[in-house]
């Protein structure tokens, strides 16, 4: 396989955990797997199209639903252990013995889980807009979140706009940029997630931020942390505590950037993930 066009991959289903998960899949069937974990609320639409593709170019890419999101069946899990095991069934089920891990946000969270509880399954691991178990802030989620959900709603504007993005003229047209970016895909799109499981993964990332701290130094995967500097949904502190916390992590910070620092400087994180993942 060497399809590398995001716009028009199939969307695909696989057998795991008593349910069905949707997926796509991009690029060559030579090198280490990437896959892909994403945010709070995002189904398969919601990967950004010119990074998937990057990784594509030379990577087998596997892009994933939860179970409950898009496409996939059942009911959102109320806890990240419980995204972790679903995640690691899937991969089985894929065939995949050994994966890089790239998780955004929530899915970073979901990534740390699966590392800690399959270490020999992940190769490298990238943690993008994320934080630990007990992080800063993460268990306000919702308090900072939904306002700006609601005032998106008010706006006619997209949430993201407020939520991953900073309210400077870049960060304005960063977030423009990403929200059209996301569009381009016309046919074959994802089930929009429903307002029961978008609650109850709500619920879980409360719960991850309630949870106390992990041993991160169990972490011996080579990892990459990045945000941006202003990032109100998790904390930028947090991707400092991580990178201090997991042995040798390289730390970057993409300046006058929210929670969508790797949207809104994508090439630059393009390259240094690559670069990253193929040392």
């Amino acid at each position: 396989m060497t399809r590398v066009d995001w716009n028009t991959a199939p969307t695909l289903t696989v057998e795991a955990a008593g349910t069905h998960f949707a997926y796509r899949r991009l690029g060559p069937d030579r090198g280490t797997p990437i896959v892909l974990l994403n945010h709070w609320g995002a189904n398969l639409d919601n990967f950004d199209p010119p990074i998937v593709e990057g990784f594509a170019a030379d990577r087998p890419v596997y892009a994933l639903d939860y179970r409950g999101i898009g496409r996939s069946g059942g009911a959102a899990p109320l806890t990240v252990g419980d995204m972790a095991i679903d995640m690691i069934a899937v991969i089985g089920a894929l065939g995949l013995a050994k994966v890089d891990l790239i998780g955004f946000s929530l899915g970073g969270f979901v990534a740390q889980e699966i590392t800690l509880r399959q270490p020999d399954l992940v190769r490298r691991l990238v943690l993008a807009g994320t934080g630990p178990a007990g992080g800063t802030g993460i268990e306000r989620v919702g308090r900072v979140s939904l306002p700006l959900i609601l005032k998106g709603l008010v706006t006619l504007r997209d949430p993201k706009t407020f939520l991953f993005f900073t309210g400077t003229a870049s960060g304005r047209k960063a977030a423009k940029a990403f929200l059209a970016r996301l569009k381009t895909r016309t046919v074959d799109r994802d089930k929009a997630v429903g307002l029961s499981d978008f609650g109850r993964q709500r619920r879980a990332i409360e719960a991850w931020g309630r949870q106390a701290p992990q041993d991160l130094s169990r972490l011996r995967q080579p990892t990459l942390v990045a945000n941006g500097d202003h990032d109100i949904m998790v904390p930028s502190e947090n991707s400092t505590d991580l990178a201090r916390r997991i042995p040798g992590a390289e730390l970057v910070l993409y300046p006058d950037a929210g929670h969508g620092g790797i949207f809104q400087y994508h090439d630059t994180f393009l390259a240094k993930a690559k670069t990253f993942l193929d040392t």
